[in-house]
């Protein structure tokens, strides 16, 4: 039973300093990029992942009980409302950046499609 408890042990601090690990690259990554969209990026992939292992490790850690219950719902919630928030706040950023043609492009459909075909063509 006692080494049953260590590996329990191990796996939970295994995934927890993989979680810190994601979340030092996520900070590399938010200070490193110099756009608001990338830094965006970094910062939603970097919590939504480091944030599921390290949670995940407290609840192999805890065992199963109501508080490892609530630390999967936590989980959960989080998995749902940030990249919802990152995507609503990547699109005001999008929507309201007054110098668009120094960050990215829009192509219409009809180009898209345009150069499709010519590529298949080729």
């Amino acid at each position: 039973m006692a080494m049953f408890e260590w590996l329990r042990f191990l796996i939970g601090a295994l995934l927890l300093v993989l979680g810190l690990g994601i979340f030092a690259v996520e900070m590399i990554g938010v200070y490193r990029f110099h756009y608001v969209l990338n830094r965006m990026h970094a910062a939603a992939m970097g919590d939504t992942l480091g944030i599921g292992f390290s949670l995940v490790g407290l609840i192999v850690m805890n065992g199963a009980n109501l508080t490892s219950l609530k630390l999967f719902l936590v989980v959960c919630f989080l998995w749902f409302s940030s990249p919802t928030s990152s995507h609503l706040i990547a699109r005001l950023e999008v929507t309201t950046d007054p110098e668009r043609e120094k960050h990215y492009r829009e192509v219409p459909l009809e180009t898209l499609e345009e150069e499709l075909q010519e590529g298949q063509e080729a």
